[in-house]
Order: C-alpha cells, then structure tokens, then sequence
C-alpha cells in the first residue's frame, strides 16, 4: 500500500493511493502518519477505500511521515560514491545527523542557502521505521520498518566539508530533506536491496544506480543504528547515494537558480523540484 499526506504547509491530511491511483482522504479514520500510527498501517491498508473521500490529484504533497523524531544519514554507503568522493570505504557505517527542520514536500522546490555556491543532489532510499527497534539484530530488523520512501539527502558541499566540524551543517539547511511522495509498505517492497534509483538535472541522467550496490543493507543498519540508539517509530533513515553527484563531476558541477531536480526510485514513485534562492 502506499500513504502520502497532502495540503498546505502544517495543515497536511493522511491519505493513501486507491488501485486507480486516486488519492484516498483518511482523516476520519488517523490523526496523521506518525507515530503509533506506523504502526498499524496494515489497519489502515485494510480499509474500504471506494468509502474514502477521493481528493484532487493536483494537490500539494507534504513530507509522506509526519513528526520524525531522527533524522538518520549515512554517508559514503555506495563503494562507487566513496570513490568520486575521493574516501575510503567505510569499515562501518558512517552516521549523521540531518536537522528535521529540513525536511519538506516531494516538490517543494530547493531553496540554494545565502551565499552558497556547492549545493548539491543525492537520490537515497529513504527508511521509516514503524516500531520501537533496540539491539535488534539483522535477522529481524526488517520486522521494525513501516515503509520505504524517497529522499533527495542535499547538500552544501563547502558547509559540509570546508567549515570544520561534523557533516551536519552542510546537511542541515531549510528544504534540504524532501521525503516522499509515498510511504510504501514492505509488502510492496519484498527487497529493498533490488531497486533502481535515478536522478536528473535540467532533464540530464547524472546518477543511475541500484540499492544491490549497497556497502551496507537496510536490514544491516537498522541493526547496527539501533545499537547505538532506540530507533521510534516514525523516525527516517536515509540510507546513502550512489556514484553521479555534482562535487564528483570534472570539473564539479553544482545547483543554482532556475535548475530542474527530478529522481526517483523503482516503486516509491518520484519528486520535482525547481530551484531558487534564498
């Protein structure tokens, strides 16, 4: 089944995709997707949806998860990636944190930050997770996600890598964490580690590649994120980018005014965004 959540900014209703790919209204039915919520989707996927309110499709979409309590990064999870980025591959996962004050809608457009000039795209398979997850182990790690999403994980470069310190705030700045359009439960995703994922800028492929390349799998890092941490429902794991970024083009090549963002995911659908400064 696939959720989404749609209207203005702050005022955004739960709904899901109808067969016909119509847009279902569960207002009556959840406050919003988060929380516990996530963690009786297969309720709400069991619903009579020829009952629900049918809704315009030319809708505004928010974030696909409300109320994301962690936003979890991992950097440098495609051996290719690590290459263009001119590191090693990591002996264990690297983690950040990305600001929640960040994440927006699919097509909200990106917001090029005062003064930058290297801010960049990353395609990533996006992981919410739907029950609370403490040393699990990869076996059963899976059991702990609510569902699969796209992320468009945008960075400024020379906020990230040239300012010191942790990734964090090269990560961090406002419209730099659409999620979404759809949260797609596991049961339309039976592999996670078999997905092709692409990005476009101004109509041009610059990454295609796939979640088998992966230097460590979902199942493998909500295992190891949840040794560290308790992972909550409704809290979202971005899960790293394959090779394709602007920072590893020669010379690089980085977002600006005007540019067009699109990308997307087998099965999890796709985002626009347009964008604009500061």
């Amino acid at each position: 089944m696939k959720f989404l959540r749609y209207g203005n900014v702050g005022e955004e209703k739960p709904a899901l995709i109808d067969p016909d790919g119509g847009i279902r209204c569960l207002e009556q039915h959840c406050d919003d997707l988060c929380g516990v919520t996530l963690t009786t989707l297969q309720d709400l996927a069991e619903i009579d949806w020829r009952g629900l309110p049918l809704v315009a499709s030319d809708v505004r979409l928010g974030a696909c998860v409300a109320d994301v309590g962690k936003f979890i990064c991992i950097g440098l999870n495609y051996a290719d990636h690590a290459a263009e980025s001119g590191m090693d591959i990591p002996t264990e996962p690297v983690m950040f944190m990305k600001a929640t004050s960040a994440i927006c809608g699919p097509n909200d457009g990106i917001v090029i930050p005062r003064g930058s000039e290297k801010t960049d795209w990353e395609v990533e398979l996006g992981v919410v997770i739907g029950k609370p997850a403490k040393h699990v182990s990869k076996t059963n790690a899976l059991d702990h996600v609510a569902g699969y999403c796209v992320i468009n994980d945008l960075s400024e470069r020379a906020y990230q890598l040239e300012r010191q310190g942790q990734w964090t705030k090269g990560k961090s700045c406002d419209y730099f964490g659409p999620i979404g359009p759809y949260l797609v439960t596991p049961d339309e995703i039976p592999d996670p580690q078999a997905l092709s994922m692409w990005l476009k800028v101004n109509g041009e492929r610059v990454q295609n590649g796939s979640t088998s390349t992966m230097v460590y799998g979902v199942a493998h890092l909500v295992s190891y994120i949840s040794q560290f941490m308790t992972l909550q429902p409704g809290d979202v794991i971005s899960t790293g980018t394959p090779p394709g970024v602007g920072m590893g083009f020669t010379p690089p090549r980085y977002l600006k005014a005007g540019d067009e963002v699109c990308l997307g995911i087998d099965g999890l659908g796709q985002q626009l965004q347009l964008c604009k400064d500061e």
